[in-house]
């Protein structure tokens, strides 16, 4: 199959909908759905089942977090593709799977493009404040995470597991990886936003030590020195957006 779509749920009986129905409205069904539940006492699993989401693969069982858990959702999945959407994010259109799949004819490495930021009530708040750039590449990220996890497809085989010492950007890490892996990534310039993400997810709710992690990350691949630097740029990026 095509795309392996991977959705990580706990608890998530109040945030899952919208990305079922998502799933389930695409009108292209090369898919397997993939939902790794890390043993929800919440109405949760009972949603998926109601759904019945051609396709789905369910695993339920504790986990370690998150990142563990996509991980398992790593080793299982048969794709060609992998897309990871979570509880609350969602596919920006019915024809958006049909549009990656015209993008994975070439067989690039990574498809990618943007992402648009929702509410609870799936009203869309804007873009994110980073725009993933026409070219990407592994130092495309020394600028901060340009290409949202959501909006980022890469192809199973370059696919390394997250580095579970990161609790709310292992998948920054994830992503420089998986680029310095790969020598041809396909922008969807045709529809670049692919998604709606949730603006209340995991890595929302702590940001700050969110952007801890990245930093650590940023001194890892790109030098502290030159991080150090560009953080004080970012810091001037964010208070001129504060004031504007």
């Amino acid at each position: 199959m095509l795309f392996s779509i991977i959705t990580v749920t706990y608890n998530a009986a109040g945030v899952l909908p919208p990305t079922l129905k998502s799933v389930n409205e695409q009108s292209f069904r090369d898919f397997e759905y993939l939902v790794i539940d890390g043993a929800s006492t919440d109405s949760t699993l009972q949603l998926v089942e109601d759904a019945a989401i051609t396709g789905t693969v369910v695993w339920s069982e504790p986990d370690k977090g998150l990142y563990d858990a996509m991980n398992k959702a790593i080793d299982r999945a048969k794709g060609e593709y992998l897309i990871f959407l979570n509880a609350g994010d969602s596919f920006v259109s019915a024809e958006t799977l049909a549009f990656l799949a015209r993008c994975a004819q070439d067989a690039p490495h990574v498809i990618y493009g943007q992402t648009q930021l929702v509410d609870a009530e799936r009203n869309v708040v804007g873009m994110r404040h980073l725009t993933a750039p026409k070219h990407l590449d592994w130092q495309s990220f020394k600028d901060g995470m340009l290409v949202c996890h959501q909006a980022f497809i890469a192809r199973r085989e370059l696919c390394p597991h997250y580095d579970l010492q990161y609790r709310f950007s292992a998948d920054f890490d994830w992503c420089i990886r998986v680029l310095r892996n790969s020598d041809r990534c396909a922008y969807a310039g045709d529809r670049p936003i692919i998604s709606f993400l949730n603006d209340g997810g995991l890595t929302t709710k702590n940001h700050k030590r969110s952007l801890r992690e990245r930093y650590r990350i940023m001194c890892h691949y790109y030098g502290t020195a030159a991080t150090t630097v560009r953080h004080l740029r970012f810091a001037l990026r964010h208070l001129a957006r504060k004031l504007k």
